[in-house]
């Protein structure tokens, strides 16, 4: 029986930790089958990245939520690739697989001999995909770890209170590479459908967050500005940040002239919208703190979920700011399950997002025991 878009792909995943196994984890929702390759008696780091854990019986070993979080849908096969009979072992597995995809550090997979050129002599239609940190030349020594990456590509330096470098609360660079991973072996994956052939996706954790900054890194390009942090401020648009109420913070995301008037008009204050300085959102901009000192002092009247409501139904983007046990909460008030069962066990999991009337993601398998 067919089991999603990507039923019959083979996968070798030789990745670890977080970019790599969040990749290979989508294409196993979709329907592929995915294979991932550990070292003898620890496993994938994340294995021992906690607490918290999971729940554990006598015959198992407690399984960080970490390592849970990104390795559903895939067999484990334990090798080391130290030896002769080890690497013999993985050349096996990409011979009858479609997809090796690696984020060791640049080189290693080549000292091993488990490098593209090596693997791709062999077989011609193979997609191999390499993840690094800062790519395979001058950065290739340097490690790839997501807080060293948002440090050094700028994103700490837009985020967080004014002057105060904070890195994103989820290691959001390697996610994101994850996610371009997976377009790009998909895209691979197109191509060898009509030629036949294979080819290597390459990227790096650096250049996947400058690409994602988006706005902030083309403002440096493209007009010479380099952004600063400003805290839930946003440096082009007005009123959106976050306010106070009479109980918790409320989100704004006012983003054009018809939802700011809609927002003084739910607020009680309509005759802001003909003050020159609120006019646009340039004026606004130019006005910031004006604005939200006025809006704040109608805002402090009531609380955040009184506002949610209220806002809301006047169609303006509003928000409470939401713990992540209130987020479950909050979907499934409006009919989203953000939690799946995998099949034959009762391990909780985040479901992929990705919805597909045809071909929807599945949860076959729970994420692996280490073999011993």
């Amino acid at each position: 029986m067919m089991t999603g878009a990507l039923d019959g792909v083979v996968v070798a995943d030789f990745s670890r930790v977080l970019a790599g196994p969040y990749a290979t984890m989508m294409m196993g929702d979709l329907g592929a089958e995915v294979v991932k390759v550990e070292r003898p008696r620890t496993g994938d780091d994340t294995r021992s990245w906690g607490p918290p854990y999971l729940p554990a019986d006598e015959s198992t070993d407690p399984m960080a939520t970490y390592f849970a979080s990104v390795n559903r849908n895939k067999t484990s096969l334990v090798v080391d690739l130290q030896t002769e009979d080890g690497r013999e072992r993985a050349r096996d597995l990409v011979r009858r697989s479609d997809v090796v995809i690696e984020n060791f550090r640049a080189g290693t997979m080549e000292r091993l001999g488990l490098g593209y050129d090596t693997l791709v002599a062999e077989k011609p239609d193979l997609i191999y995909c390499a993840i690094t940190g800062f790519g395979r030349d001058g950065g290739a020594d340097i490690p790839g770890y997501d807080l060293l990456i948002q440090a050094m590509s700028g994103l700490m330096s837009i985020t967080g209170p004014d002057d105060s470098p904070s890195k994103v609360g989820v290691a959001v660079v390697d996610v994101l590479t994850g996610v371009h991973a997976v377009a790009g072996i998909l895209a691979a994956l197109r191509h060898r459908d009509r030629t036949g052939e294979g080819q290597r996706v390459d990227l790096d954790l650096f250049m996947v967050a400058l690409s994602s900054m988006a706005n902030m890194t083309t403002a440096y390009l493209g007009a010479d500005v380099v952004p600063r942090s400003m805290g839930n401020r946003h440096p082009s648009i007005v009123p959106y940040e976050v306010f106070s109420t009479a109980d918790r913070p409320l989100a704004l995301a006012v983003g054009n002239d018809t939802q700011f008037a809609r927002l003084t008009t739910a607020l009680g204050v309509p005759e802001l919208v003909d003050d020159e300085r609120y006019a646009t959102n340039t004026a606004r901009v130019a006005h910031r703190d004006a604005l939200v000192a006025d809006l704040t002092e109608k805002l402090r009247r009531e609380g955040a979920d009184h506002w949610y409501q209220v806002l809301t139904r006047a169609g303006v983007p509003a928000g409470p700011i939401n713990d992540i046990a209130e987020a479950f909460t909050f979907a499934r008030s409006i009919g989203i399950e953000p939690a799946v069962d995998v099949e034959g066990t009762d391990i909780p999991a985040v479901g992929n997002p990705i919805g597909m009337s045809l071909t929807p993601a599945t949860y076959r398998l729970p994420p692996p025991v280490l073999p011993t």
